[in-house]
């Protein structure tokens, strides 16, 4: 299907929203050691706003560099718990998403972005609360001309992202899980968070004998 000259993938799975939940426990730096430390898009892809969280299913968008109109119709295939995932290819000299677009976001019922490029209006996006990671920010406005595609896999921060894919994003940054590992992942972050309460009631106990 296509709209214009955005080219939309047919209708994909999404994880269920328990599922979700589960992940919503945990910090992308744990996540990121219980998968031996891959899927951890790079580090210059951060939150725009200081506390940023966000856990959802990608919704993958690939746009044309300082373009968002694949973003935008994207609006239409945002699903309650998504998280846009757009690569638009690092960009840095015009902004893909504002806050107008960030509200928009939050009304579909999408739970954040994760840009490979730009933004604008940090301090308006923070404000709203929506949580918005992206390579930087720069004031300067988008074209609308396209082409783009939504819904098909996307390469952001050197992780391939899948439609379905869940994401988890915090201050440390954003890491992919894809479905089939989800369980797997939750068993070994599991352990890792026991051992690290463990590690914690060690360096408190020293603490306390040193005091």
């Amino acid at each position: 299907m296509t709209q214009d000259n955005v080219r939309v993938a047919p209708l994909w799975d999404r994880p269920d929203q328990r599922l979700l939940q589960r992940f919503r426990e945990h910090s992308v730096a744990n996540l990121g050691d219980a998968l031996d430390r891959l899927n951890i898009v790079d580090g210059g892809i951060s939150p725009i706003w200081k506390g940023a969280k966000a856990v959802g299913t990608a919704l993958p968008v690939f746009t044309v560099a300082g373009d968002n109109k694949a973003v935008i119709a994207a609006l239409d295939h945002i699903r309650p718990g998504d998280i846009l995932v757009i690569n638009a290819l690092g960009y840095d000299g015009r902004a893909i998403v504002g806050d107008n677009l960030a509200q928009r976001f939050d009304v579909f019922g999408a739970v954040g972005a994760v840009v490979d490029g730009y933004v604008r209006d940090g301090a308006i996006i923070e404000k709203l609360g929506v949580p918005v990671f992206a390579r930087g920010l720069t004031p300067a406005g988008p074209f609308k001309n396209g082409p783009g595609t939504i819904g098909e896999p996307v390469a952001i921060g050197g992780v391939v992202v899948s439609p379905g894919d869940i994401v988890v994003a915090d201050d440390d940054g954003v890491i992919v899980i894809p479905p089939h590992r989800a369980e797997e992942a939750l068993t070994a972050v599991e352990a890792i968070v026991a051992r690290e309460a463990d590690l914690d009631a060690e360096v408190a106990e020293l603490r306390s004998r040193r005091a």
